[in-house]
Protein backbone atom coordinates (compact mmCIF):
# COMPACT_ATOMS: atom_id res chain seq x y z
CA UNK A 1 0.00 0.00 0.00
CA UNK A 2 1.34 3.61 -0.62
CA UNK A 3 1.85 6.25 1.21
CA UNK A 4 -0.79 8.13 -0.23
CA UNK A 5 -3.41 5.59 -0.02
CA UNK A 6 -2.87 5.63 4.14
CA UNK A 7 -3.19 9.31 4.17
CA UNK A 8 -6.50 9.28 1.59
CA UNK A 9 -7.68 6.63 3.26
CA UNK A 10 -6.84 6.89 6.64
CA UNK A 11 -6.49 9.64 7.71
CA UNK A 12 -8.89 11.83 5.23
CA UNK A 13 -11.28 9.32 6.16
CA UNK A 14 -15.56 9.73 7.02
CA UNK A 15 -14.78 10.04 10.72
CA UNK A 16 -17.38 7.39 12.66
CA UNK A 17 -19.98 7.89 9.88
CA UNK A 18 -20.26 11.24 10.63
CA UNK A 19 -19.71 12.65 6.94
CA UNK A 20 -16.80 14.36 8.46
CA UNK A 21 -13.02 14.26 8.05
CA UNK A 22 -10.26 15.83 8.98
CA UNK A 23 -8.96 19.14 7.41
CA UNK A 24 -5.42 18.29 6.62
CA UNK A 25 -3.37 15.07 6.65
CA UNK A 26 0.43 14.42 6.34
CA UNK A 27 2.68 11.44 6.96
CA UNK A 28 6.42 13.00 7.25
CA UNK A 29 9.68 11.39 7.25
CA UNK A 30 11.57 12.48 10.83
CA UNK A 31 14.27 13.86 8.56
CA UNK A 32 11.39 16.19 7.54
CA UNK A 33 10.73 14.53 3.94
CA UNK A 34 7.30 14.40 2.75
CA UNK A 35 6.10 10.85 2.79
CA UNK A 36 2.16 11.50 1.57
CA UNK A 37 -0.04 14.74 2.30
CA UNK A 38 -3.23 15.37 1.60
CA UNK A 39 -4.10 18.27 -0.84
CA UNK A 40 -4.54 20.89 1.89
CA UNK A 41 -1.21 20.01 4.55
CA UNK A 42 0.52 23.21 4.56
CA UNK A 43 3.86 24.05 3.01
CA UNK A 44 5.94 23.42 6.79
CA UNK A 45 9.39 24.49 7.22
CA UNK A 46 12.12 21.97 7.93
CA UNK A 47 12.87 23.82 11.20
CA UNK A 48 9.42 23.67 11.96
CA UNK A 49 9.86 19.54 12.20
CA UNK A 50 13.08 19.99 13.88
CA UNK A 51 11.16 21.64 16.66
CA UNK A 52 8.48 19.12 17.11
CA UNK A 53 11.45 16.09 16.99
CA UNK A 54 13.13 18.27 19.46
CA UNK A 55 10.05 18.28 21.62
CA UNK A 56 9.64 14.27 21.62
CA UNK A 57 13.02 14.22 22.68
CA UNK A 58 12.51 16.72 25.57
CA UNK A 59 8.97 16.45 26.37
CA UNK A 60 7.62 20.59 26.82
CA UNK A 61 10.01 22.00 24.60
CA UNK A 62 7.41 23.85 22.57
CA UNK A 63 5.36 24.86 25.61
CA UNK A 64 7.00 28.12 25.41
CA UNK A 65 7.25 29.05 22.46
CA UNK A 66 3.62 27.09 20.90
CA UNK A 67 3.71 24.42 17.90
CA UNK A 68 4.21 25.80 14.65
CA UNK A 69 3.69 23.72 11.19
CA UNK A 70 2.99 25.94 7.71
CA UNK A 71 3.90 29.12 9.97
CA UNK A 72 0.29 28.57 11.76
CA UNK A 73 0.81 28.76 15.53
CA UNK A 74 -0.59 26.02 17.78
CA UNK A 75 -0.54 26.51 21.71
CA UNK A 76 0.91 23.18 23.13
CA UNK A 77 -1.81 21.23 25.03
CA UNK A 78 -0.98 17.87 27.31
CA UNK A 79 0.04 14.85 24.53
CA UNK A 80 1.83 11.65 25.31
CA UNK A 81 5.61 12.80 26.19
CA UNK A 82 7.89 11.58 23.50
CA UNK A 83 4.58 9.36 21.59
CA UNK A 84 2.26 12.94 21.06
CA UNK A 85 2.05 15.87 20.70
CA UNK A 86 -1.42 17.90 20.37
CA UNK A 87 -2.18 21.47 19.60
CA UNK A 88 -5.14 23.86 20.15
CA UNK A 89 -5.85 26.90 17.53
CA UNK A 90 -9.50 28.68 17.68
CA UNK A 91 -11.84 25.31 17.32
CA UNK A 92 -9.37 24.02 15.62
CA UNK A 93 -6.37 21.90 16.38
CA UNK A 94 -3.88 19.16 15.65
CA UNK A 95 -2.30 15.89 16.83
CA UNK A 96 0.96 14.46 15.65
CA UNK A 97 2.09 10.65 16.04
CA UNK A 98 5.63 9.48 16.26
CA UNK A 99 6.34 6.61 14.74
CA UNK A 100 9.58 4.75 14.54
CA UNK A 101 10.56 6.07 11.58
CA UNK A 102 7.86 9.20 10.87
CA UNK A 103 5.38 11.42 11.90
CA UNK A 104 1.53 11.19 11.38
CA UNK A 105 -0.25 14.93 11.05
CA UNK A 106 -3.74 14.91 11.43
CA UNK A 107 -5.49 18.66 11.81
CA UNK A 108 -9.06 19.79 11.98
CA UNK A 109 -11.62 22.35 12.44
CA UNK A 110 -14.94 21.99 13.95
CA UNK A 111 -17.30 19.91 13.89
CA UNK A 112 -14.57 17.19 13.95
CA UNK A 113 -13.57 16.99 17.86
CA UNK A 114 -10.12 16.98 19.21
CA UNK A 115 -11.24 13.06 20.45
CA UNK A 116 -11.91 12.44 16.71
CA UNK A 117 -8.96 13.75 15.52
CA UNK A 118 -6.53 11.83 17.87
CA UNK A 119 -8.56 8.48 17.42
CA UNK A 120 -7.82 8.75 13.74
CA UNK A 121 -3.97 9.66 14.17
CA UNK A 122 -3.03 7.21 16.54
CA UNK A 123 -5.24 4.32 15.04
CA UNK A 124 -2.70 4.90 12.23
CA UNK A 125 0.03 5.56 14.22
CA UNK A 126 0.23 2.72 16.13
CA UNK A 127 -0.54 0.19 13.17
CA UNK A 128 2.39 1.69 11.86
CA UNK A 129 4.61 1.29 14.92
CA UNK A 130 3.03 -2.44 15.00
CA UNK A 131 4.32 -2.61 11.47
CA UNK A 132 7.67 -1.47 12.40
CA UNK A 133 7.37 1.84 10.53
Amino acid sequence: MSWQTYVDEHLMCDIEGTGHQLSAAAIVGHDGSVWAQSNSFPQFKSNEINGIMKDFDEPGHLAPTGLYIGGTKYMVIQGEPGAVIRGKKGSGGITIKKTGQALVFGVYEEPVTPGQCNMVVERLGDYLVDQGL
